[in-house]
């Protein structure tokens, strides 16, 4: 395939802040990508809130499912545009390496506690940077990092590979979200307002390719990622939609005050007690304040491990005595 003009060229890349030896296989991206793959943050998303708290249905989405389904729409897209696949694929893969238990209610806690401006993507990129591979951090190329801070809300990736991403989250999320709200008896596809399904279809796997073919179509050998108007006014009504009936829904978000609320006891219980961090964290508090490394273990923590270290330090253990 010959690249678009519009492609970010992998020799054209800002490079890694340490020194390093390139690798003669694989090309600068596809080696993050790897770094990515292999690290225990991406490991910790399986059990991560997407959006139903540590659901107990096999089905359910989890924050590593999200993240394959964004990085599969992410390439499709890059393909299709004849762009840097490689990079999308990275940026793609670490976009919520740096999101908390709980999913957006355990950032709402840490912002509460530690921070009214911590965010995920922010925190994403702190994970790549200082807290994976045992404090080194994963010594990223320019760009895969820019993709993965610049992947949500205003902000806007330097390269197109990146805000990509950006459209590929979007569409995954809402998506999938309306798939398990469904399954959770929380919302039914007959819901959905017609004046949204007549643009962007009945089904899960219509909307999905109506969304892509519409930034495919609209974006060809184009200097910028966009939707056509009315699928892209289309996809907005429909995200208002969910968070009016599934994102603020009180049977979803039922156990959010209290997901909240566990966060931030651990979090004051950490802050108080700084010698029972572990390891990488403990270390940490020779350059960083006790707040800050408190947040690092806090918000690495899956939905499981929470409640876990929660009980653990919180609840009395019952006593049996000797038989």
């Amino acid at each position: 395939m010959t690249f678009s003009r519009y492609a970010f060229l992998t020799a054209n890349t800002k490079g890694r802040e340490r020194p390093y030896v390139p690798c003669t296989i694989r090309t600068e991206f596809q080696r993050d990508r790897d770094k990515i793959i292999h690290s225990q943050s991406f490991r910790r998303l399986m059990n991560k809130t997407q959006v139903f708290l540590a659901p107990a249905g096999d089905h359910y989405r989890t924050r590593l499912t999200h993240t394959l389904e964004v990085t599969q729409i992410a390439r499709i897209i890059a393909r299709a545009l004849r762009l840097n696949e490689d990079l999308t694929e990275a940026a793609a893969l670490g976009h919520d390496l740096g999101h908390t238990p709980f999913g957006h209610a355990g950032e709402s806690a840490l912002q509460e506690c530690f921070d009214p401006n911590f965010t995920h993507y922010r925190q994403s990129l702190r994970v790549v940077d200082v807290l994976e591979n045992d404090g080194e951090g994963l010594n990223l190329t320019w760009e895969v990092r820019n993709g993965i801070v610049n992947h949500t809300g205003k902000h806007m990736a330097a390269t197109l590979e990146g805000v990509i991403v950006k459209y590929a989250d979007r569409i995954a999320y809402i998506n999938h979200d309306i798939d398990d709200a469904c399954r959770a008896g929380v919302l039914k596809k007959e819901d959905i307002p017609k004046q949204i399904t007549d643009v962007l279809g009945q089904d899960h796997s219509e909307r999905i390719n109506n969304m892509v073919t519409s930034i495919i179509e609209t974006s060809y050998d184009k200097p910028y990622i966009m939707m056509s108007q009315d699928v892209g006014q289309a996809t907005n009504d429909l995200r208002d939609f969910l968070f009016e009936n599934v994102y603020l829904n009180p049977i979803a978000k039922g156990e959010e005050a209290k997901a909240r609320e566990l966060l931030i006891k651990l979090f004051e219980y950490y802050v108080k007690n700084p010698d029972k961090l572990p390891g990488l964290y403990h270390k940490n508090l020779e350059n960083e304040s006790v707040e800050r490394c408190v947040c690092d273990f806090v918000s690495g923590m899956t939905d499981r491990y929470a409640i876990e270290t929660y009980n653990d330090i919180f609840v009395p253990k019952v006593w049996r005595g000797h038989a």
